[in-house]
């Protein structure tokens, strides 16, 4: 299974990439089967050009998504759920998400969303983790020597790893 995590937003869309290679099914008299195995495929950031007009920013990221739907072909994607806050970027970073909901659905990929908290208990083993945290777990995981760069990507394999762990 191949899953997208997305972690959305205007100027910068984290994006990451895992397969999730599944023990194989139980036989009789077989040895007992291992756990699932997690692997790192891709990870990186969509940024946009702020000089552009927000409109056009949104065509970027969509564009730059169909790339990345078109290449790994993902079974399911988990984008996380926007927190809100007082922003003068709220809307924008809304309107973004829409864009990269709209986009995955054009390609019937099933969608499930987390809130951070959420994302946090699934790795950290509390909703109120620290950043340093979750990327620890991540790291352990998906068996990585160094943090994955830029941190936007490290934040997007997090909801990745949540969609597997909460299916």
């Amino acid at each position: 299974m191949i899953i997208l995590g997305i972690d959305p937003g205007l100027a910068r869309v984290g994006y990451g990439v895992i397969a999730v290679e599944e023990a194989e099914s139980f036989r009789p008299g077989a040895p007992p089967a291992d756990p699932p195995r997690q692997r790192l495929l891709d990870c990186g950031m969509i940024r946009t050009d702020p000089g552009r007009s927000d409109g056009e920013r949104m065509v970027e990221i969509a564009a730059d998504l169909r790339i990345l739907v078109r290449r790994w072909k993902p079974d399911l994607a988990a984008v996380e759920k926007f927190f809100f806050y007082r922003s003068s970027t709220t809307i924008a970073v809304v309107q973004a998400r829409g864009v990269v909901m709209m986009t995955l659905a054009r390609f019937g990929i099933p969608v499930v969303e987390y809130p951070p908290m959420q994302i946090k208990l699934a790795l950290a083993g509390h909703g109120h983790a620290e950043k340093d945290d979750v990327l620890s777990a991540v790291m352990r995981e998906l068996d990585l020597e160094h943090p994955p760069r830029p941190d936007d990507a490290a934040d997007a394999l997090a909801v990745a790893l949540t969609g597997w762990f909460q299916r």
